[in-house]
């Protein structure tokens, strides 16, 4: 009649070191051997007071005797060699550092794949027969074991019925003159020698230690003789129960290697029982879709709007940001092995400058409440901000501005496509006419004739970001006439006299030609939608224009507005 004992494990996790090699090695025992499972069986009888310390009663005796006279067999659950690193102190200082040094500790494990009846580990011993009396004392015993093999290997264990045992071991002793293919392998297990094998052979080795100290005949042994012949006959245990009891300082000190007792048994396991290479790939994070625009806040921790930087340091603060979002992708590029996001610096993955209509990121600082002062970012591009991009965008939570004072708060406010930015700001909307709300500067020297006369080069600025030919192109500062209608409002000189205040050369990158501003309105035959940004430094704030309704002059957005 079958003995069959199953054993889960709550935490996933077994623990045990292969009797004979160190905790180094990075060995894992698996399945738990024999000797393990009676030694832990006797155990837990000691600590749950299933027997006092006189030992084992005499049922649980027969027990492990039964036990032991059998080599069982397993069905193993799929499981994962894994390992962890530990740098544990010994106790001394060194000499140099005066730290205490500290030595490498693996630890190694097995993690316990599966779920229901799958993730269980059973043992079987097929031809075991108990008594009721026996039977009892194996069910008290696995139910009050906490571990199996090193403390952390949480166990929970019972013995199964009879209508439980239709199962294939897949796990086995090796036969005499068995072979298998390559789909097995074989894992040397510690086991126990049976009883009447043990009591032979502890005959013969105690014979053979006496030898030298025989009993004399016809007269009484003296003491001393009697104590050398019991030295002579400590190394081997009285009987097996005893050799499963035997702790490592004792087989220490009487010069064991192996248990007496025990033996190293071949067992076939699938080759695949224990899968140990490199781990698995972190599962991807989702990826968002990519986004046209993103609007950030820009706070003081005074919370006082007028401490914010002035509209006149639109260029300096698009660069400081731009750069802080290119150190922030830099790092978790250099993290992942990655790049940094091409629609972020405008190049491709050789350096060399992206194509087409400047479709990469451009960087606005807005003013959003009228008041002068920069409160907002809006980052954009139109060929999309991937989600890496969005991602440096939003790791990005300070910056700086001229005198080093406290550093600016900055928080995503809204994101999305540049059409729903349209009434949060006049440079994302649809028109026929635009005015500028940023100094265009002209990219090459201006000629008074020509392709490259100040109306040419908004011609060619447009037509190289793909918007369509306008109509009219009029300059209005500072070289347009005294008086110019914008937006029905009049407007003298005097007005755009806050261009001549605005910074128009970038720190350490190519210089303009000529660092004048000018103002410009722009016509076009049907509505173009924003936003429109031309010129030197328009990746960076400089030649951004807003509809002509929405000019500086007549009209201000409420912040309530906004934050709606």
């Amino acid at each position: 009649m079958p003995v069959t004992l199953e054993f889960r494990f709550p935490a996933g996790r077994y623990h045990a070191t292969p009797y004979g090699h160190h905790v180094n090695e990075g060995l894992i025992e698996w399945p738990p051997s024999p000797w393990r499972i009676l030694r832990a069986l006797i155990s837990v009888g000691y600590t749950s007071g299933a027997w006092n310390g006189s030992g084992p009663s005499c049922p649980a005796r027969e027990l492990f005797t039964k036990l032991a006279d059998e080599l069982p067999s397993y069905r193993l659950p799929s499981a994962i060699g894994t390992h962890s690193r530990h740098y544990m102190p010994i106790g001394c200082l060194d000499s140099k550092t005066k730290l205490e040094k500290t030595t490498l500790v693996f630890d190694t494990w097995a993690r316990v794949e599966g779920e229901g009846n799958d993730s269980a580990l059973l043992v079987r011993w097929e031809n075991c027969s108990l008594t009721p009396d026996e039977g009892k004392h194996l069910e008290t015993l696995i139910s009050r074991l906490g571990y199996l093999g090193r403390s952390e290997s949480w166990v929970a264990g019972r013995v199964l019925d009879e209508s439980e045992n239709e199962w294939e071991p897949n796990c086995f002793p090796e036969q005499p003159a068995a072979s298998a293919d390559q789909a097995w392998e074989q894992v040397p297990l510690l086991a126990p020698t049976s009883a009447p094998d043990f009591e032979q052979w502890r005959k013969e080795r105690v014979r053979e230690a006496l030898a030298g100290l025989p009993l004399p005949e016809g007269r009484k042994p003296s003491q001393a003789l009697l104590k050398k012949r019991k030295r002579k006959e400590e190394p081997y245990p009285a009987d097996l129960l005893d050799c499963l009891q035997k702790d490592t300082n004792w087989l220490r000190s009487h010069g064991w290697s192996l248990p007496p007792g025990s033996g190293r048994v071949f067992y076939w396991r699938p080759s695949h029982a224990i899968s140990i290479g490199l781990p698995r790939p972190r599962p991807t994070r989702p990826q968002a879709p990519p986004v046209e625009a993103m609007l950030l806040s820009l706070t003081n921790d005074s919370r006082n709007d007028h401490a914010l930087p002035p509209i006149t340091r639109t260029l300096p603060q698009a660069e400081l940001l731009h750069s802080a979002l290119i150190g922030t992708a830099a790092k978790t590029a250099a993290k992942t092995r990655g790049t940094v996001p091409p629609e972020l610096t405008g190049t491709d993955e050789h350096g060399r400058p992206l194509g087409g209509p400047h479709e990469h990121a451009h960087v606005n600082p807005l003013d959003l409440d009228g008041d002068g002062h920069l409160d907002h970012f809006l980052v954009w591009a139109k060929m999309g901000l991937g989600v890496d991009a969005q991602a440096a965008v939003r790791m990005v939570r300070k910056t700086y501005m001229k005198g080093k004072v406290a550093p600016l708060r900055l928080a995503v406010s809204a994101l999305g496509k540049l059409k729903d930015m349209g009434r949060l700001h006049g440079s994302c909307r649809g028109a026929s006419k635009w005015v500028s709300l940023t100094p265009f500067v002209a990219p090459r020297y201006a000629k008074a004739r020509g392709r490259n006369t100040l109306e040419g080069q908004v011609r060619a600025e447009l037509e190289s970001r793909g918007f369509p030919a306008p109509l009219a192109v009029r300059v209005l500062w500072p070289s347009g006439p005294a008086r110019t209608e914008v937006g029905g409002t009049a407007r003298s000189e005097a007005s755009w006299a806050r261009f001549r205040h605005f910074q128009l050369s970038r720190r350490k990158n190519p210089q303009p030609p000529v660092p004048v501003g000018h103002a410009v309105e722009i016509e076009f035959a049907n509505p173009v939608r924003g936003p429109i940004a031309l010129g030197y430094g328009s990746h960076f704030g400089l030649g951004l224009f807003v509809c002509s309704a929405n000019s500086p002059t007549n009209h201000r957005l409420k912040s309530r507005q906004i934050t709606g």
